[in-house]
């Protein structure tokens, strides 16, 4: 049985029109509505029944951007703070995740493209080194440049 060879002019596979990898502002600008959705069966130790609220990147950003400088918060106190907000019992932890990434990587960018500080959401308000979103996040002086910049707001 011959093998058949590909053809050398004719490409392999055809780059798809929307395989270019969006930036993080691009993904935080993305028009994109809450859902309220009714949990058919416990999901991350949220029980069935409970009513969890599917948030936004940019509900996350407005979040965090309204901490008040100084004080800091926890993400669970900021799923229970969105939850209350718009009536419902919890805030999906996956999406919540997912979006506070969003937004810390369109502040990293926003922060690389020289944009000052008290012009960006404020991530290091919510997180610390020790959060699993934060070491997934490029940082040049690592995580706990998160620590630092929270503790110089604490003590200025």
């Amino acid at each position: 049985m011959a093998i058949k060879t590909p053809n050398p002019r004719k490409p392999i596979s055809k780059p798809h029109p929307k395989s270019k990898p969006k930036t993080a502002k691009a993904r935080l600008a993305r028009d994109q509505q809450l859902k309220k959705v009714v949990v058919e069966k416990d999901f991350a130790g949220i029980k069935a029944g409970s009513t969890m609220l599917v948030a936004t990147p940019k509900i996350i950003d407005n979040y965090i951007r309204n901490i008040p400088k100084g004080t800091v918060r926890t993400i669970p106190a900021m799923r229970d703070d969105l939850a209350l907000r718009y009536d419902c019992d919890v805030t999906c932890p996956v999406s919540t995740a997912l979006f506070i990434r969003i937004v810390c990587e369109a502040a990293i960018e926003d922060i690389d493209n020289g944009k000052a500080q008290n012009n960006i959401a404020p991530f290091w308000r919510l997180l610390t080194s020790k959060d699993k979103i934060t070491a997934r996040l490029d940082l040049i002086g690592g995580k706990t440049w998160v620590d630092e910049m929270r503790a110089g707001e604490v003590a200025g």
